[in-house]
């Protein structure tokens, strides 16, 4: 995924309200910036880190610049903006990056399933079978190369899991994929300390049939592009 436009570079002030950020242009301007991430984005937000802004043209907007990229204490990168992990996602998919989920021949998104009512990210119809696809954002780090999920507690993904277990016994396949979205992770696990719930029915999706992938991303000023898979610990 190409960004629309140049992004443009500036320091972290201090991020509040979820949605919000204060920013120092290189110019010397304090801008306040939307965030679009719900997070808790546990080492993300480093004091006076190196971020990179989109500008948006739309008028209507109380905020036209946006949060996408930060540079963390190490050097790497990573993307703060949840609201591209599915069109990363996506497009990895369909360009067959994603070797395990090759070969559908129809791609949907947002399809109300469950018996939970939730909306699935991606909807893979193959000739004989269907294929449902959870996608979540990784930019947590336990230790040196160890990402995780989740970064605060997550009732909704506990949801999700419950609803994939449930495709599996219904007969479909179903896939949790976890996309790393920072540049110094090679192996992701559960964020038992944070959610342990969440761990617990992550394991028993894998051990009752929902598949378990993690990709990493390679992330620079000009896209952010899914490249290898990494194991998941669990």
């Amino acid at each position: 995924m190409k960004f629309a436009n140049n992004l443009i570079g500036g320091r972290l002030i201090k991020r509040y309200k979820r949605f919000l950020a204060d920013v120092k242009l290189a110019n010397g301007e304090l801008i306040t910036v939307h965030c679009a991430n719900t997070g808790a984005m546990t080492g993300c937000q480093p004091e006076n880190a190196r971020i990179w802004l989109s500008e948006s043209d739309n008028p209507k907007r109380k905020y036209p610049y946006s949060w996408e990229l930060v540079e963390l204490e190490n050097k790497a990168l990573a993307s703060i903006n949840t609201s591209l992990t599915n069109r990363v996602a996506e497009e990895a998919i369909k360009t067959g990056a994603i070797k395990e989920l090759s070969g559908f021949t129809r791609c949907l998104k947002e399809v109300t399933y469950g018996d939970e009512r939730s909306r699935i990210d991606l909807l893979l119809e193959y000739e004989d079978k269907k294929c449902f696809i959870e996608i979540k954002h990784v930019t947590l780090v336990l230790s040196p190369g160890t990402g995780a999920f989740p970064d605060a507690v997550t009732k909704r993904g506990q949801k999700h899991l419950r609803e994939l277990i449930s495709q599996v016994k219904a007969g479909h396949r179903a896939v949790m994929l976890f996309i790393i979205m920072r540049t110094d992770v090679d192996v992701i696990q559960p964020a038992d300390d944070i959610d342990a719930e969440y761990g617990t029915l992550l394991r028993r999706a894998a051990s009752e049939g929902v598949e378990v992938l993690a990709y990493k991303a390679k992330i620079d000023l000009q896209e952010i592009r899914v490249t290898d898979a990494v194991p998941v610990k669990l």
